[in-house]
C-alpha cells in the first residue's frame, strides 16, 4: 500500500539526505519555490544537467547518478524522485518494459541481436494539486534530442535512438504542469506503480545472463555512451528501417556523457 508517508520517504536508492544531494537542493533554493515551480526546476535539472547515458546498473542510488552526471530512464528517474522527495513533493515510480527496438541506433548493431526483447523502463508520477502527472520527458537531454530531431526533420513517428514518440517534431518534453513523454510509444508491458525504485527492482531484474551483464557493465555500455556522445554532436548513425529521410547535423560544441 502506498501511503502519503512512504511517497515522501528516503530509501537506500532515494538517498536525498546524503550531503551531495542536500547541498544541491540548498544551493538551488528549490525548497523555497511554489510546488509547481519546485517540480519544474528539478525536472529541468535532471533533464539537461544530467545527460542521457548508460550507468553501470539500473538499481544504483540517486547520489551515484548525480556523481556520474548522466543516466537513462531508470537511473534519471531515481535521481528525479530523490530530489522531489528532498523538497517534500510526493512521487512514485511506474514500471514498464519497452521493446528493444527503442534502443536501436544506440545499441551497436553488432550486439543488438543479443539484447533482450523487452527492457525494463520506468517513469515518475508526481502529485500536484491532487492529480498524478506522468513525467518521462526528462530522459533525453535537449542537445541529444535536438540532434535526433535534426536527423529526421520530416518524421514524427520514431522508435529508435532512445526515442519512442509520434510527435518527434514537437514532443511533450517541456514542463508545463502536465504529463511529459519521450519513450511512451515503445512501451511493451505495464508493470504497475511502486512507492520507490527499491521496490521495483527488488524482484525485477533485466532478463540477461551473468556473462551478458558483466559484458554490458564493463564494455558494451561504454560503447553505447560513445555512440550517445556522437549523436549529441550531430553524428547520427544510419540504421536500416529507422527513417527514409534523415539528415546529419554536426554541432560546433557538444557535451560528453
Amino acid at each position: 500500500m502506498q501511503t502519503a508517508t512512504c511517497l515522501t520517504a528516503t530509501t537506500p536508492m532515494l538517498d536525498f539526505e546524503v550531503p551531495a544531494i542536500a547541498a544541491l537542493i540548498e544551493e538551488r533554493g528549490w525548497a523555497s519555490l511554489p510546488q509547481a515551480d519546485r517540480i519544474g526546476a528539478i525536472y529541468d535539472f535532471v533533464r539537461d544537467d544530467i545527460l542521457f547515458g548508460y550507468n553501470r546498473a539500473d538499481d544504483i542510488s540517486a547520489s551515484d547518478v548525480l556523481r556520474d552526471g548522466f543516466g537513462q530512464c531508470n537511473t534519471k528517474a531515481t535521481l528525479l524522485m530523490a530530489l522531489l522527495r528532498g523538497v517534500g513533493v510526493p512521487c512514485r515510480l511506474h514500471g514498464f518494459t519497452i521493446h528493444k527496438t527503442l534502443q536501436r541506433g544506440v545499441v551497436p548493431e553488432a550486439v543488438y541481436p543479443w539484447a533482450p526483447a523487452e527492457i525494463l523502463h520506468s517513469w515518475v508520477e508526481v502529485e500536484l494539486d491532487g492529480d498524478w502527472l506522468n513525467l518521462e520527458g526528462f530522459i533525453l537531454d535537449s542537445p541529444y534530442l535536438q540532434a535526433i530531431r535534426a536527423a529526421f526533420p520530416d518524421q514524427n513517428d520514431l522508435c529508435g535512438y532512445g526515442v519512442g514518440t509520434d510527435r518527434l517534431g514537437a514532443p511533450h518534453v517541456q514542463w508545463t504542469g502536465k504529463d511529459t513523454y519521450i519513450q511512451k510509444t515503445g512501451i511493451a508491458r505495464d508493470l504497475g506503480t511502486f512507492a520507490s525504485p527499491d521496490d521495483f527492482f527488488e524482484n525485477r531484474k533485466q532478463a540477461i545472463g551473468r556473462f551478458q551483464e558483466r559484458l554490458y557493465r564493463h564494455a558494451i555500455r561504454y560503447w553505447m555512451n560513445a555512440r550517445v556522445r556522437k549523436i549529441r554532436n550531430g553524428d547520427v548513425p544510419p540504421v536500416p528501417g529507422l527513417g527514409a529521410e534523415r539528415k546529419g547535423l554536426r554541432k560546433e560544441h557538444g557535451h560528453a556523457a
